[in-house]
């Protein structure tokens, strides 16, 4: 990985501090509950970007959100969402508001943004939720086509600190593999940055998995 890391870096040409991401082909059906691969993971070192959270809660724990770093908080929001305001990345939402963004899901589902008790972005403790977010916590899930992406950091991050939110990142794709998946799990691991080829990753590093 170390190897892939470092071609990946002398391979970013673009004049702007370019993404680096990990993509992953699973052999899975994603369309069967039983083999559907989600998750998040701490990234040891962040992603690199500024994260935009929403909270959506009332009372003290909107003054707790606020006090934790969230970019915007409170119920009036969902009704700006209704207008087709979408400027934020994560959306934490308290479990009793739930009901109340729940009909959002129409167009906070396909974008990834529905809040998921899974995800850890449906609970009471909002504060360790934001700060979890902030410092780099990611959400990943298999697409239609068995494929997941994730950012790992910025090119200008160190050969090591990209290797470590990757190692981080592929324990937590191996650990969660469905039970019903048949066969070869990690099909290909490829990582790129936003403008850069794309450089393979041995599957057997991570053979545990495969």
């Amino acid at each position: 990985p170390g190897e892939a890391v470092k071609l990946v870096k002398e391979l970013a040409t673009a004049d702007f501090d370019e993404t680096v991401e990990v993509a992953t082909r699973l052999g899975v059906d994603p369309r069967r509950a039983d083999e559907l691969v989600r998750g998040t993971v701490a990234l040891p070192h962040g992603t690199g970007k500024s994260v935009r959270v929403l909270v959506i809660a009332q009372g003290e724990k909107e003054a707790e959100a606020n006090e934790a770093g969230a970019d915007y908080v409170g119920v009036e929001f969902l009704e700006k969402i209704e207008g087709g305001w979408l400027d934020f990345d994560v959306c934490v939402a308290t479990p009793d508001l739930m009901g109340k963004v729940g009909p959002l899901g129409r167009v906070l589902g396909p974008r990834g943004l529905m809040p998921t008790p899974k995800a850890g972005t449906v609970t009471f403790d909002v504060s360790r939720a934001v700060q979890e977010i902030k410092a780099g916590k990611i959400e990943f899930r298999v697409d239609k086509t068995g494929n997941v992406h994730a950012p790992i950091g910025k090119v200008s991050f160190s050969e090591e600190q990209l290797s470590e939110n990757l190692g981080a990142f592929m324990d937590e794709i191996v650990r969660s593999r469905p039970s019903g998946a048949k066969g070869t799990y990690l099909k290909s691991v490829t990582v790129s940055s936003t403008m850069g080829p794309g450089v393979g990753i041995d599957t057997n590093l991570y053979g545990k998995g495969a």
